[in-house]
Order: structure tokens, then sequence, then C-alpha cells
């Protein structure tokens, strides 16, 4: 069984499990019950140097483009209504083909079309059972989890966690920060030219 994080808290995967190459990112959520418009989020990564600056724009993995240049960040596709258990959304990281410059993979998740979630009243509010988890590649088990609490009710975008680099070894930090202006805004501050 892995780690439970709460918000702030990490996680070393490399003393979790020696010798780790690849990593699953399951990320998850249910829509609370609304007043019937869809309810569509996404998640993507942003793979960034030491900084916090995206290594390339091509860097910015989501629905509209799921692979890394290199192909170490994978995106499984867009789960349209988040119905069902499990992780609704999958990126999978091979830690081993990152490019000698990053430092960090970032995981937002937005409520798709920030522009189209404001006209509608849909914030992460209304959003319940969001959590992120980090999966062994190799054998599906369970490194590290967080199950995100907080009360986000103007958000329309949020960074449920990230993996950083921290001399020879990789790890996991819970960080569950909310953003307004939705993952256009995320991006832009990551440095990534949307």
């Amino acid at each position: 069984m892995g780690v439970n994080l709460t918000k702030g808290g990490n996680v070393s995967l490399t003393k979790q499990a020696p010798g780790l190459t690849s990593v699953v990112v399951g990320l998850g959520w249910d829509a609370r019950t609304t007043d019937g418009r869809a309810f569509d989020l996404d998640a993507s990564a942003i793979v960034t140097d030491a900084d916090g600056r995206a290594v390339s724009d091509q860097h910015f993995i989501f629905f509209n483009n799921k692979t890394s240049p290199e192909g170490a960040v994978t995106h499984s596709g867009d789960n349209l209504t988040g119905e069902g258990g499990g992780d609704d959304e999958q990126i999978t990281v091979n830690l081993a083909s990152l490019p000698a410059q990053a430092g960090k993979v970032v995981f937002p998740v937005s409520i798709y079309g920030a522009d189209s979630a404001d006209s509608n009243g849909q914030t992460f509010g209304q959003v319940r059972n969001a959590f992120i988890r980090v999966v062994n590649s190799a054998d599906s088990s369970e490194l590290a989890r967080y199950d995100l609490s907080e009360d986000a009710s103007t958000e329309t975008a949020m960074v449920f966690g990230e993996l950083y680099r921290n001399g020879e070894e990789w790890k996991f930090r819970a960080i569950g920060q909310g953003y307004s202006a939705g993952l256009s805004g995320i991006a832009r501050d990551f440095g990534v030219n949307v």
C-alpha cells in the first residue's frame, strides 16, 4: 500500500520502489449533481526544468498533445464524464527517458474550456472524490496517493501534484493549488505559450 499524503506532503518514490523507471499517474474525480449540463475535467502534464519553466511548448501534454517530443510522457486520452470507479485519466511518465533538463512533471486538472466553465458557473467546488495517485508501472503497486479535500469553490483549474527530481531520487509532492484563470493560466505560469 502506498503513502497517503496531505497537502504539501512529499514522498521519495525511488525509496518506495528501488530501481523505479516508469510510473502511471492516475487522476480521478466525480462531479457533484449540478443542473444537468455536461461536466468534463481534463488532466494534463507539464514537463519543466528545475526552476519550474516548461522545457518547451511541446512538453505541455494534454488531450490535444498526448505525447511529449521524446515520448517520455504519454496521456491515455480524455474521459468526458468522470463516471465509474478508479482512475478517470492516466498519464504515463518514463522517468529514464525524460530530457536531462527536466526537473519536474506537474499535473494540472481543469474544467474543459475555462471560458465555458466560467460561463457555465462550473468550478472545482462542484467536484468531489478528487485524487491523484502514483503507480509503479512495473508491478502496478500504488506508491503514493493524495485525496484532495479543499474547497475550491471559485477555481476552474488545479495543480493536483508533481513529480520532481531531488539529486538521484524522484519524489512526489501533493499540491492542491487552485487557479481561477483556468488551464491557460496554469500553462502561462509555467512558461507555455498558449
